[in-house]
């Protein structure tokens, strides 16, 4: 990978706290002073403000070079909605997905009138520079307005079923919304919930479909590319333990 991490300059903690406080609240369902009753577990003081503050300023660095560093992304786009508590408002998550169920974007908006999906897949079409050849949608009236005027070249399907993978993807946003009782404000809520997307996916490949020994493999290769993204120096291997042999028993001798 040919980016280079970002500059920590002017941060007293070395840079694998702050990597690591990262990836503590974009992976699992923690909120900030859970990160930081962690680290106090380890004899690390760091205020939850200062995680935060961590999150805003690093978590759009690392999602972008993650983002850099996946293959293009596939020609079936599947687009959903979901709504979040936002200071005890509903707000709609705009999120597309492709086939293989690579986040391509979202988009945080207050209304899902006919303006909304319109306003979601421009954006999504500047980003990417096309238009995909089959577009993946629930029932919504709305997102075929959109299409007609925005995609028409592409196949829109329209089918509850259909955008299962879409749905899914919401997961882990919903999970953490859960966790955090609601997001508290949305001044930051869009740059933190695009790099929440892009970097939890990154860490859940899809193990049902692994080995234990493939799946620990790819998680390596998969941290692997965390340190390169956000300049952390990786840990040493430990040794694998060896294998328990059985002492031998002596023979039985009749007395």
């Amino acid at each position: 990978m040919s980016s280079a991490p970002p500059s920590y300059r002017g941060h007293r903690y070395p840079v694998e706290v702050i990597s690591h406080c990262v990836w503590l609240c974009s992976r699992f369902p923690l909120s900030f002073r859970e990160v930081e009753e962690l680290l106090l577990a380890r004899a690390i003081t760091v205020s939850h403000e200062a995680i935060r503050r961590w999150c805003d300023r690093f978590g759009p660095c690392y999602a972008a070079a993650l983002r850099r560093s996946r293959p293009q992304a596939g020609d079936k786009w599947h687009l959903d909605e979901v709504f979040l508590k936002i200071n005890g408002e509903r707000h709609y998550l705009w999120r597309a997905v492709d086939q293989d169920g690579t986040v391509l974007d979202i988009l945080l908006q207050s209304k899902r009138d006919a303006k909304a999906p319109k306003r979601f897949m421009a954006k999504l079409m500047k980003k990417r520079r096309r238009t995909p050849g089959v577009l993946v949608t629930d029932k919504l009236r709305s997102y075929g307005v959109a299409h007609r005027e925005l995609m028409p070249s592409a196949d829109h399907r329209s089918h509850k079923g259909l955008n299962n993978r879409a749905e899914n993807s919401h997961r882990p946003t919903r999970q953490h919304e859960r966790t955090m009782k609601g997001l508290p404000h949305s001044r930051q809520n869009q740059k933190f919930l695009s790099a929440f997307s892009q970097i939890s996916p990154h860490f859940r490949p899809r193990r049902h479909w692994m080995t234990a020994t493939g799946y620990r493999t790819e998680i390596r290769h998969r941290f692997g590319t965390w340190n390169e993204i956000t300049g952390t120096t990786p840990c040493p291997p430990r040794p694998e333990p060896e294998a328990e042999t059985k002492p031998s028993t002596p023979p039985h001798t009749l007395k």
